[in-house]
């Protein structure tokens, strides 16, 4: 019986790749002069992905990788001015309102009603508190977890903090391997919610044939699933 839905928060209740992927356009149209946008795009996956372990996850770290490929690319003559409107861009991220995803709002009132609820995000700490307390999401959770990464082992972990059986668990997200493979691996549910937009260091097969995996179109669909399971 199941006894607590946890929800992802990025891209799973409002958006948030969206932001990434202007800023993206913002940076190769600053760094054009220096290289095509294929090779900036292929040279800044390479430094976030190089970066994760010194910076985490989140804009923060974005951010700085792209004044690590900016130098990069220009071989450390890359313009003051650039450098400045590059840290303006994060600077502008992080003061970017949330926006709900369709039906986000809806689904966690109605679930709260019979399971416990819980967030679990990944990311920078102040930011994800900032978003939290911004979408009116935040009251509305039994509990809050903000990590640094989601692993099988980071799972384990929450659920036997709380108290949680693995099994009564369903992990709700849009990210196949953060928010929903480890969570199956861990013994738990796990709901895949595809968006749009998907950052490629988050890519990852669907555990189509597994008992425990279940994919809807949007989050207005998850509480029938959920009675359903």
């Amino acid at each position: 019986m199941l006894s607590t839905i946890c929800f992802d928060a990025d891209d799973t209740l409002w958006h948030n790749e969206r932001f990434f992927k202007l800023t993206q356009a913002r940076f190769q149209a600053l760094l054009a002069p220096y290289a095509d946008p294929a090779d900036l795009e292929a040279r800044l996956l390479r430094a976030e992905r190089r970066n994760i372990e010194h910076y985490g996850f989140g804009i923060k770290g974005f951010t700085l990788s792209m004044i690590e490929t900016a130098c990069d690319v220009t071989e450390n003559r890359v313009p003051g001015e650039v450098i400045a409107q590059l840290i303006a861009a994060g600077q502008e991220m992080l003061r970017h309102p949330i926006e709900l995803l369709p039906g986000a709002e809806t689904a966690v009132r109605e679930l709260r009603e019979d399971y416990s609820l819980l967030l679990i995000t990944k990311g920078d700490l102040l930011d994800q508190e900032r978003k939290i307390a911004q979408s009116g999401l935040g009251e509305m959770f039994d509990g809050v977890e903000i990590v640094s990464e989601k692993s099988v082992e980071v799972y384990r972990g929450i659920f036997t903090g709380r108290g949680l059986a693995a099994d009564n668990v369903v992990m709700v997200g849009n990210s196949l391997k953060s928010d929903v493979n480890p969570v199956i691996e861990a013994g738990g549910w796990g709901v895949f919610v595809p968006h749009d937009l998907q950052w490629d260091l988050e890519a990852a097969e669907a555990p189509r044939a597994h008992p425990r995996f279940r994919e809807i179109r949007v989050l207005g669909e998850l509480p029938g699933l959920i009675r359903n399971i």
